[in-house]
This record gives C-alpha cells, sequence and structure tokens, in this order.
C-alpha cells in the first residue's frame, strides 16, 4: 500500500484524530453543562455520538503516536478494513445526531422564540457547531481510509 498524508501512523492521521477527539470533548462539555439537555432526545442523543467518538478517536491518536514512535506506517489490509468500517460508521452517527440536534436547536430557540435562558442556548450551539465540526474531521478520516482500502 501507497503512504500519503492521512495513512494510519502518519503526523497527518495523528492530527485528524486528535481534533476529532477535541471536537467531541468539547461539544460534550458544552452540552454537559446545561442544566436541562436530558429534556430533547436529539440532545441526548448528540451526547451519545460524541462520546462514541471520542473513545474511538482517542484509542485510533493513541495507535496513532505508537506508530509514528516506533517509525511504522499501519498497512495491514485487516486493520484498515476495521478502521474503514468504524470511521464511517461513527462519521455516520455523528452526523445524523448533529443534524437532529441542529434541527432541534434551530426550531426551538429560534423559529417558536423558546429560548429564554440566553447562556444556555448558546451552549447548545457552541454543541452542536463542534460536533459538525468533528464530523468534518472524520469525514476526511473516513474518506482516506477508504481511498487506501481501494488502492490497497
Amino acid at each position: 500500500m501507497r503512504v500519503f498524508p492521512g495513512s494510519p501512523g502518519t503526523l497527518t492521521s495523528l492530527f485528524l484524530r486528535i481534533a476529532q477527539c477535541g471536537f467531541a470533548a468539547g461539544s460534550i462539555a458544552s452540552m454537559a453543562t446545561t442544566s436541562s439537555f436530558f429534556n430533547f432526545t436529539a440532545f441526548c442523543c448528540l451526547i451519545a455520538s460524541m462520546g462514541l467518538k471520542v473513545v474511538w478517536s482517542f484509542g485510533l491518536a493513541l495507535l496513532d503516536g505508537i506508530a509514528l514512535v516506533k517509525k511504522e506506517v499501519l498497512h495491514n489490509p485487516l486493520l484498515v478494513s476495521l478502521l474503514v468500517v468504524g470511521d464511517w460508521v461513527t462519521a455516520t452517527l455523528s452526523l445524523a445526531a448533529a443534524s437532529a440536534s441542529a434541527g432541534i436547536a434551530v426550531l426551538y430557540f429560534n423559529d417558536l422564540g423558546n429560548c429564554k435562558l440566553g447562556e444556555e442556548c448558546q451552549k447548545y450551539q457552541l454543541s452542536v457547531a463542534l460536533a459538525f465540526l468533528g464530523w468534518i474531521a472524520i469525514s476526511v478520516s473516513s474518506l482516506i481510509m477508504l481511498w487506501l482500502l481501494a488502492a490497497g
């Protein structure tokens, strides 16, 4: 397999995984600091999805870090297949949760005008924005993994 930026065990891959983990953790932190996020199913789904992304991305960031220290590039076809499936599942879940949460935030807080708690509404919006940024990072990783598997 050819080595290109974003392949497992490269610095670009490590950066993407850290970005995914950071955005997901920021989304969780922003949502969890509100007092009533649990009243909205979409927000609870966002927390669960971002929790999965934190675990997945942190584990792969550790794997990339170890590979960088050992100066190895991880191109085992079985590993790449697992990464493709895991990245696509995580990306799909995070996009669905972020989209549902964005829809609720826009409908409930902007269209219906029910946002009397100004700071809390901003935290919801920040959480959704961070979730979308995390989705962008994981979608880049997903496409790189798929490309790597196809080029295999």
